[in-house]
């Protein structure tokens, strides 16, 4: 059975993890305690030998070789291979559950798109979902231990109510040399085709949609055939088990207490019990063993999928939804929030507190952009107002650049006048432009242009470009209007009103 510890870590707590160590189903202790014991049996038995029977002369010798397994130790990079191996291997065993075809949408349509309350239209829709059923039926009796001991023959999956006699004959006389679990699948287009030409599915459509549900239903049962078709590569997991036990041989020899080869030197501490190896033993080890019980979750370990459990769980939904639900609607009422333009659920007083919280409406609700009056007030823009670019593209594009007026290019670099006549209080320019023959914008540009005549003196005839040449001022009028924009007021309080 699966190993489930959801509700215990519902609420993180101190300490919450440390209560799941204390487990022995599923735990890494059941998993990894054998292994464990050979190794610290091995540590010691070396140990003992390298004390008690070797000589001056071996313990020399046994030293250097020490000393260069303990360097190998490094050479091997188990976080690499492990961490790399594990992870594909986890994704695999979610995407292998997720390919476990559930009945659920499949009978759902046929329940609303299979017609008849006489006895013909019930043997259509239970005929129909039963076909679903077999063929996961089928499909996992190649794959899962649990379900192949449970239907051994198709004498158990006839006794069991998947497939009657006169099925059984007709699936055994289709000789394949492959697996045969899409029989059922056939046999569900073909029934579906039928009960169309019956009136039993009313449209085309109808029918379209059962088959698209179907062909999802029968997708999955050939992703789970494939996924124990196609294993991960062997070269893979060898390399990786090598890696693991290799790198704990050489800690077996290059971990022990070493005396120093001269006299007088200063050598390890002696900790008789290796504390460091034991626990990058049981990280590493116990690593490889969880992608050992995973690889594979159609076994019979502690936290594989229970199939069995499955298929009877999928067997009774789908024929209560296609049967006993068929037409069987409770009376539609109005609801408890009939009379009410805010639907309110209740609260018990151990959710009462939730109450308190102000609903999420965006994290800049509470910005007060009416603080500050002088930016907030409504302002006109002028052809001669230069307009925002961003820095590095006003580097390259000032010159073309739609924010540097005509006056500027006119008067040769002079700089740009600021706003002549503001008409209200903004401070943005507005985005609904005055249309380029609207008289008023064309008088006041013509009287700046005079003003500005007047302030240079007014000497020299007019020439083409400059700011009293007829042509750019009405080439100003046209391209560049007068804009303006109304920012919504505020109250006393400082909060923008609608």
């Amino acid at each position: 059975m699966t190993v489930s510890y959801t509700l215990k870590v519902a609420n993180s707590r101190f300490g919450g993890f440390s209560k799941l160590l204390f487990r022995w189903k599923g735990s890494i202790y059941k998993l990894l305690y054998k292994e464990f014991i050979v190794f610290v049996v091995l540590y010691a038995t070396l140990s003992i030998i390298y004390r008690r029977l070797l000589t001056e002369e071996q313990k020399r010798l046994y030293t250097k070789v020490a000393q260069y397994c303990n360097r190998s130790t490094d050479l091997i990079p188990m976080s690499f291979v492990l961490g790399f191996y594990v992870t594909l291997i986890v994704n695999r065993w979610w995407a292998q559950y997720t390919s476990i075809p559930l009945p659920d949408q499949l009978m759902c349509v046929i329940s609303s798109n299979v017609h008849g309350k006489d006895e013909r239209g019930r043997i259509l829709r239970r005929t129909l979902v039963r076909y679903a059923n077999l063929s996961a039926v089928l499909i996992l009796r190649s794959v899962s231990t649990r379900v192949l001991k449970r239907f051994p023959t198709m004498d158990h999956v006839v006794e069991a109510g998947f497939m009657t006699q006169d099925e059984r004959k007709k699936f055994e006389s289709l000789h394949s040399d492959f697996n045969k679990y899409w029989v059922p699948c056939v046999w569900f287009t073909n029934l579906a085709a039928q009960a169309r030409r019956d009136g039993r599915i009313r449209d085309d459509v109808a029918l379209r949609l059962l088959m698209d549900e179907l062909n999802l239903y029968r997708a999955k049962c050939s992703m789970l055939f494939h996924y124990d078709w196609i294993s991960i590569p062997l070269v893979y997991t060898q390399v990786v088990t090598i890696a693991v036990y290799s790198f704990f041989a050489f800690c077996l020899i290059g971990r022990q207490f070493l005396e120093p080869l001269e006299p007088g030197q200063e050598g390890d501490l002696d900790m008789y019990v290796p504390l460091s190896t034991l626990l990058q033993f049981f990280f590493y080890a116990g690593w490889l063993k969880v992608a050992e019980q995973i690889i594979n979750p159609f076994g019979e370990d502690d936290d594989d999928f229970e199939t069995n459990k499955l298929i009877d769980r999928n067997l009774q939904v789908s024929l209560l939804s296609v049967d006993d639900m068929y037409q069987n609607l409770p009376p539609a009422t109005k609801d408890k929030y009939w009379n009410e333009s805010t639907a309110q659920p209740p609260y018990t007083m151990a959710t009462a507190a939730e109450t308190l919280k102000p609903s999420f409406l965006g994290s800049t609700f509470d910005m007060r952009m009416c603080e500050d009056v002088e930016q907030s007030q409504p302002v006109e823009a002028s052809p001669s107002m230069p307009r925002t670019q961003t820095p590095l593209l006003g580097r390259f594009l000032a010159a073309a650049s739609p924010a540097v007026s005509i006056k500027n290019f006119a008067w040769g670099g002079r700089a740009t006048p600021h706003l002549r006549r503001p008409r209200g209080d903004s401070a943005f320019p507005s985005p609904y432009p005055i249309r380029p023959e609207d008289p008023e914008a064309v008088a006041r540009i013509e009287e700046e242009e005079t003003e500005d005549e007047g302030s240079r003196g007014g000497s020299g005839p007019p020439t083409p470009g400059s700011p009293r040449s007829p042509k750019v001022s009405e080439a100003q009028g046209k391209e560049l209007p007068l804009i303006r924009v109304e920012a919504p007021p505020c109250d006393s309080s400082g909060a923008e009103q609608p």
